[in-house]
C-alpha cells in the first residue's frame, strides 16, 4: 500500500495513515482526546500569524510514497496547504495521546517526524495533564520541556505562544 491509497479509503470517522506499506487505522477517540484537540486548536489559532495555518486532522503529510501521516494538529505555511495534502513539511506536528495511540505517537511517529525534519513535535496527554515539547536539533529531537498541569512554558516555535497543559486538558 502506498500513501496514494489513503485518498481512496472512505472517511468514516477513523484516521487512516500509511507507514512503509502498512495501513494504520485509529478508531474513535475518547471525549478527553477531542476536548484537548479543540482546546489546543483554539489556543494555537489565537496566536497564529496570518501566514501560517493551524489544521486539525485534515491534511496528510506525505514525505515519501510509502508514508502518509495525519497528526491530530499541525501548523504549516499557508502556501504549503493543498486541499488535502501538505506540499512541504509542517512546522509543528501535535499528537494528543490516548490509550490506543500512546505507543504509536511516542515511539513510531516521533521517529518518523524526526527523520523527516519536522522542526517541532508536541505530545499532549489529557489524562495526565502533561505536555511534552520536542525541538529538532542536529542530533534529533531534544526535549525542551515536560509541563505538568499548571506549569507554563513560553516558546517561539512555530510562533510565540505560552502553553499550560491544565488549560488545554482541564
Amino acid at each position: 500500500m502506498t500513501s496514494e491509497h489513503v485518498v481512496d479509503v472512505r472517511r468514516d470517522g477513523r484516521r487512516y495513515e500509511v507507514v512503509d506499506g502498512r495501513l494504520l487505522v485509529t478508531g474513535a477517540q475518547p471525549p478527553a482526546h477531542h476536548a484537548a484537540v479543540v482546546a489546543l486548536m483554539i489556543h494555537l489559532k489565537q496566536a497564529c500569524p496570518p501566514n501560517l495555518l493551524v489544521a486539525v486532522g485534515s491534511l496528510d503529510f506525505r514525505p515519501t510514497r510509502a508514508i502518509s501521516l495525519r497528526p491530530d494538529l499541525l501548523v504549516c505555511r499557508r502556501q504549503d496547504a493543498g486541499p488535502h495534502l501538505l506540499q512541504a513539511s509542517p512546522l509543528l506536528a501535535v499528537e494528543v495521546l490516548s490509550p490506543s495511540t500512546r505507543t504509536t505517537d511516542v515511539v513510531l511517529k516521533r521517529t518518523l517526524y524526526e527523520q523527516h525534519a519536522i522542526p517541532s513535535y508536541w505530545l499532549l496527554d489529557p489524562t495526565h495533564h502533561e505536555l511534552t515539547i520536542l525541538e529538532l536539533t542536529d542530533s534529533g529531537y531534544t526535549c525542551q520541556a515536560v509541563l505538568q498541569a499548571e506549569e507554563t512554558f513560553h516558546t517561539t516555535k512555530p510562533f510565540p505562544i505560552a502553553l499550560t497543559p491544565g488549560e488545554l486538558t482541564g
